[in-house]
């Protein structure tokens, strides 16, 4: 890659994992009232025909990765799992009131934190007590996130038996340096362990997760790690980049110093090297950051054009309401998002007392509904159209002169009223995105909110 583009192109800027990006939701005229007329209209649309999805968050680690971004609490005390289930439970039960009618749960992800955490057991009682309230969708799929290093054979079993048939398990990266310094450290013994089991068990999808740009992490490093994954041939890849964003998560991302990190030339060549060697053993480049063999469900998504993308990452289905369960779980009823309080004491107050815990959230209006539509084409299917009268908007020429820039760089075509991302243009999909991003133009915000695009 021209180390130019990547010199030019290197800025701060958004995952779009929602459009608006958190920072710039209304948060002064949101309402909990606003939230739930937006996921009644929502279920009430979308239920019978295609089902929702349901995000549950589980919070617990025994151990602080210094790399992560994601909320979770450090104790190594597993009397918090009980009061915690009950919680979710309670949450749950405030959703079923109000949307009155039995849900069809088409999609089902538990993530953390690390839910493995949880014993078996608890797990078990966890997704049975939340099923027998709802019926599931014809093609429902069932994942969870999985620990290396403390996921048993019992913890398959058990949610395999409840319906799972998906399940990741971080890896990041085999050299010991970067373990140390990002305190993850797991051999590649412990990863092979768990992906046999699970396969043995019956498990149709397991992915891998693994990071470029680690503290530490060379070229080398990346396609040593790519050489063990492609002994075991996960099904799925998440190949992306270590987001260093430690003025927004604190000290868990201070275990190491600024100058152990890769230069973004360095780091784009790590991922460009990733890619190379992924591609070359069979994988195939989904949306931004993904990876999948040809059998794989998210690869078959991808040539039907019925790939989604949401607080959940890249999925294979869509449904228009998502509900996230758990402290920090963020919902999406498609005209809406809400957040959940961070506290898990808040969590707790507020679920005993019927309320349901969201303390943030944006109604979409008209133009956002149209941007989002735009930037979710881009990240999915590396093409969008405003043929679609639904789809122009009053400053779509001032995006439009910036997407020439691109253009110019051979990063896009235009044909008609339409774009579509070259093979070149893939790694920048994010900076492309940011030009229809109107709010962030509207707003450029004083403190350095996102992480690097390269």
């Amino acid at each position: 890659m021209c180390n130019a583009l990547v010199n030019k192109y290197n800025v701060a800027g958004p995952r779009y994992t929602s459009y608006p990006t958190v920072p710039y939701w209304d948060i002064d005229s949101f309402s909990l009232h606003q939230w739930k007329d937006s996921l009644k209209r929502s279920f009430d649309e979308s239920n019978t025909a295609e089902g929702l999805s349901l995000y549950i968050h589980l919070p617990f680690c025994e151990s602080l990765c210094t790399f992560c971004g994601c909320h979770k609490r450090i104790t190594k005390r597993h009397d918090v799992e009980s009061p915690y289930i009950k919680a979710v439970l309670n949450e749950w039960e405030l959703y079923l009131n109000l949307l009155g009618a039995k849900p069809v749960i088409k999609e089902l992800h538990v993530g953390g934190g690390t839910p493995t955490f949880f014993s078996p057991e608890n797990l078990r009682f966890l997704i049975s007590e939340l099923l027998k309230t709802a019926t599931l969708a014809e093609a429902y799929e069932f994942s969870f996130e999985g620990h290396p290093n403390n996921t048993t054979v019992e913890h398959l079993q058990v949610l395999y038996d409840l319906g799972f048939r998906r399940v990741s398990f971080g890896v990041q990266d085999y050299n010991l340096k970067v373990q140390k310094a990002i305190n993850r450290i797991q051999p590649f013994e412990n990863v092979k362990r768990v992906t046999d089991l699970a396969r043995k068990i019956g498990y149709t999808s397991v992915g891998h997760d693994i990071i470029f740009g680690l503290p530490f992490q060379t070229e080398i490093d990346v396609i040593e790690t790519i050489s063990k994954t492609e002994t075991l041939m996960p099904d799925r890849i998440a190949f992306y980049s270590y987001a260093h964003v430690p003025w927004i998560k604190g000290n868990g991302q201070r275990g190491f110093k600024d100058e152990d990190l890769p230069s973004g030339e360095s780091k784009r060549q790590q991922y460009e090297t990733g890619k190379l060697l992924l591609e070359k053993i069979g994988y195939t480049e989904i949306g931004m950051d993904h990876f999948a063999l040809k059998s794989d469900s998210l690869y078959k998504a991808m040539e039907t054009e019925t790939l989604h993308r949401n607080f959940m990452g890249y999925t294979a289905s869509k449904t228009q309401a998502m509900i996230g369960l758990g402290v920090s779980s963020i919902s999406d009823s498609w005209y809406g998002f809400a957040q959940n309080v961070k506290s898990i004491e808040e969590y707790y107050h507020l679920v005993s007392q019927g309320i349901i815990p969201v303390y943030r959230g944006h109604i979409l209006n008209v133009e956002d509904l149209k941007i989002r539509k735009h930037i979710l084409n881009l990240m999915c299917n590396f093409n969008t159209s405003w043929q679609n009268a639904e789809l122009d908007f009053e400053e779509l020429p001032d995006v439009l002169i910036k997407l020439k820039e691109f253009e110019q760089d051979n990063l896009l075509e235009f044909l008609n009223k339409e774009i579509t991302v070259t093979e070149k243009g893939k790694p920048f999909i994010r900076n492309i995105c940011m030009a229809f991003d109107l709010l962030l133009q509207r707003k450029k915000p004083e403190t350095q909110l996102f992480s690097m695009t390269i």
